[in-house]
C-alpha cells in the first residue's frame, strides 16, 4: 500500500478523510507505509471496513493485505466489494485481478484491460501503480500471479 495504491486512489483517500474512521484510516495507512507487516494491520482494516462499508478506500487496503498474506479467497470478496464502490480505482481492479487469477477465477482480462487504459491516461497514476507493484514483489517475493500482472500491464 504505497502512497495512493494499492490503497486507494487520491479521491479514495479523500473520501475516507470526510469521515470519522479517517483517522484509523490515516494511521494504519501510515504504519503500512512505515513498513508495518501485514498481520499487524489487517484487524486495523477489518475494522475499518465494519464501520464503514460503503468505504472503498477500505476494502481496497483490506483485500491488498489479505493478498500479500496469501488469502485469496477474502481477498476476492474484499476487491469485489472495492470495485462494486468505486468500478473507476484502477488499484481495486489490479486487487481483483490478482484475487481472481489465485482463486482460478475468470475475468481477469476486463479488469487488465481497464487498468492498461488508465495507465496509458494517467501518467502519475501509472507510476502509483508500479509503485505498488514493486511494494508488492518485496513483500511478497516470488508472487506470481503479481509478477504474471506485472508483465501483461508492462506489454
Amino acid at each position: 500500500m504505497t502512497a495512493p495504491s494499492p490503497t486507494p486512489s487520491s479521491t479514495d483517500t479523500s473520501e475516507a478523510a470526510g469521515s470519522g474512521e479517517a483517522s484509523l484510516f490515516d494511521q494504519a495507512l501510515a504504519r503500512y507505509q512505515g513498513g508495518a507487516a501485514p498481520e499487524d494491520l489487517i484487524d486495523d482494516f477489518l475494522a475499518i471496513t465494519s464501520q464503514a462499508p460503503q468505504q472503498s478506500a477500505g476494502w481496497t487496503c483490506l483485500a491488498w493485505l489479505q493478498l500479500l498474506l496469501d488469502q485469496p479467497r477474502a481477498a476476492l470478496q474484499s476487491a469485489r466489494t472495492a470495485v462494486r464502490l468505486n468500478p473507476q480505482d484502477p488499484q481495486a481492479r489490479i486487487n481483483l485481478s490478482l484475487a481472481l487469477l489465485e482463486t482460478g477465477g475468470k475475468g481477469v482480462r476486463e479488469h487488465v484491460e481497464l487498468v492498461q487504459r488508465v495507465m496509458l491516461m494517467a501518467p502519475e497514476l501509472a507510476e502509483e501503480l508500479r509503485g505498488s507493484i514493486a511494494d508488492g514483489l518485496q513483500r511478497r517475493p516470488g508472487w506470481g500471479a503479481l509478477n504474471k500482472l506485472k508483465g501483461w500491464l508492462e506489454a
